[in-house]
């Protein structure tokens, strides 16, 4: 079996935490694993190798991708990782896996692959990891199995998946129904035989490459008539359709696999309550808390601390640049929010970015801005280094906290190399062209001061990079 895990999408009804650039997926709500990172130790209990895992992102993504591979001690190169040039939902995106499967791989036709979300909560794996070895069984049939979860309320968050006839340790697929009103997910709960549609898949090569064939012509012979590379090429040219609408409410290989386990896709705050730990008074807390005659809340805080008194029934969730208050329930207007930011013109980028960015070489934290200046906290991964650069607008004074630093200068047409210590410190002139290096074994750590007319991100212009942003 090989799995296939889709760590592309992006999203932001976790705002504030989730940002268009750095979706769910990445996040560590209440621990310091990311539910990324979950999803891969969760893979690794299904396959023999991490060379049996293909990690599908995008391009703006695969910065967060590396750096938290690394987090768990492990490199891009233990896995296959595909990167999208675009985005076109999750059938395109299988139908990649498939092919670099097959071609670049040459892996039997007969092979089963699960695919899997990224952005999960599934507890606990035992459990969950005996279930895929069940759609194993069914997929190695010539069915499509998927996994329907066990429902423990009317839930109106998800699609329902509805169970007939009793093939093994499944059902056949009678149909897919749509996100219900109260009345009818509380029909469906009554019924027994409806579960909630939790997004994974298991199935052969043959199986889906017959089905793409059967339901989806457009992507089938664009898989078909072009190579790996082409596809890639081509890739903008595919249909933007999730794997449900493309095959899954078509096929009649469907099959279910009932879960009686703990899942979320953690599609809103209103989930993120019901799935964390709480204490003796249903409260939900991360961060310095502190809290009086407080019930039923989720608090989730960063670097302040926060005090509630006489509070019942909300959420509050704070980061660097956002505070979002919410009465619990009302977890799905979280997109009303970010729609109102969209629209702001000062307030926009909110939408976007967090005060912490990724870069391939590593990541900055904006620590504050001001007129004509700009404070970062700036981290290099070992090995790795800036673009030779330089700023029309600004100089910059680097401190370096922990680690060492080269730095390369030119000065009078002299291109001079400079190593800077802990509690030592380097100063950059405007127009000058610079680079910054991290040539020891352990995460560079340094403050930058900015200082100049303009400090935006754009006054940058790149002559050499390592990793073709120029």
């Amino acid at each position: 079996m090989k799995v296939v895990i889709l760590a592309g999408g992006s999203g932001t009804r976790l705002f504030p935490l989730s940002r268009k650039n750095l979706p769910k997926q990445f996040l560590k709500i209440a621990d310091n694993q990311s539910l990324f990172q979950k999803t891969i130790d969760r893979a690794l209990k299904i396959v023999k190798s991490p060379k049996d895992i293909i990690i599908i992102t995008n391009k703006e993504y695969i910065f967060h991708l590396k750096s938290q591979l690394r987090e768990i001690n492990h490199s891009e190169k233990d896995f296959h990782i595909i990167t999208e040039p675009v985005g076109r939902n999750t059938a395109p995106a299988i139908a990649l896996a498939v092919k670099y499967l097959t071609e670049k791989q040459e892996i039997p036709f007969d092979e089963t692959i699960f695919i899997s979300p990224s952005d999960h909560i599934i507890q606990p794996d035992k459990e969950f990891v005996e279930y895929v070895k069940k759609a194993d069984e069914l997929a190695k049939e010539g069915y499509i199995a998927t996994f329907g979860v066990k429902p423990t309320k009317p839930e109106t968050g998800y699609g329902y998946i509805e169970a007939g006839e009793k093939i093994r340790d499944g059902y056949k697929v009678i149909k897919f129904h749509e996100k219900p009103s109260i009345e009818k997910a509380t029909e469906y709960l009554m019924k027994g035989n409806f579960y909630w549609n939790s997004g994974m898949f298991t199935f052969s090569i043959q199986t889906i490459l017959e089905e793409f064939k059967n339901h989806s012509e457009e992507i089938y012979q664009m898989i078909n008539d072009n190579s790996f590379e082409e596809l890639l090429k081509n890739f903008d040219n595919m249909p933007d359709i999730s794997i449900d609408y493309a095959v899954m409410e078509k096929t009649n290989k469907a099959a279910v696999i009932p879960m009686n386990i703990t899942w979320s896709d953690v599609g809103s705050w209103d989930s993120v309550y019901e799935i964390l730990p709480k204490d003796e008074n249903q409260n939900v807390k991360v961060g310095k808390v502190i809290d009086i005659d407080t019930k039923n809340s989720m608090i989730i805080g960063n670097k302040r601390v926060i005090s509630t008194i006489g509070l019942e029934n909300l959420t509050v969730v704070e980061t660097d640049d956002v505070i979002l208050i919410a009465k619990q329930g009302e977890g799905q207007k979280v997109r009303e929010v970010v729609n109102k930011i969209k629209n702001d013109k000062e307030l926009s980028y909110l939408v976007d970015l967090h005060t912490t960015v990724y870069r391939p070489w590593g990541s900055y934290t904006e620590l504050e801005k001001g007129e004509r200046y700009r404070i970062k906290r700036i981290t290099v991964y070992p090995g790795e280094s800036l673009s030779l650069q330089m700023h029309y607008h600004r100089s910059e004074h680097w401190i370096v906290v922990k680690g060492t630093a080269k730095v390369v200068l030119e000065e009078n047409g002299e291109i001079k190399e400079y190593f800077v210590h802990e509690n030592e410190s380097i100063y950059v002139p405007k127009t000058t062209k610079h680079r910054l290096v991290n040539p020891g074994k352990i995460p560079l750590e340094l403050i930058e001061v900015q200082v100049g007319e303009y400090v935006e991100e754009d006054d940058i212009v790149r002559f050499n990079d390592v990793y073709g942003r120029c």
